[in-house]
């Protein structure tokens, strides 16, 4: 699983907030929402925030092993 708390971290290191990514920086209130929820976004929206808050990916998001990684996916 993706999750976005680095991102958060990020954030505040150089000083932004959520309202800085909306009206600022012009991104959706939807895409915020999905990452305040770790759900996904667009490699897109990754680039956007790389740039945004000139940082690598690994600024942003994290891989976090699910408990079990084959439950629900069909792999066997």
């Amino acid at each position: 699983m993706i999750v976005y708390d680095p991102l958060w971290d990020t954030m505040t290191k150089k000083g932004f907030s959520t309202y800085t990514l909306r009206f600022k920086l012009g991104m959706s209130g939807s895409t915020v929402q999905r990452l305040r929820k770790n759900m996904s976004v667009s490699t897109n929206t990754l680039d956007d925030l790389c740039r945004m808050l000139d940082c690598s990916v690994e600024e942003i998001v994290r891989y976090v092993p699910d408990a079990s990684p084959a439950a629900g996916r069909g792999v066997e």
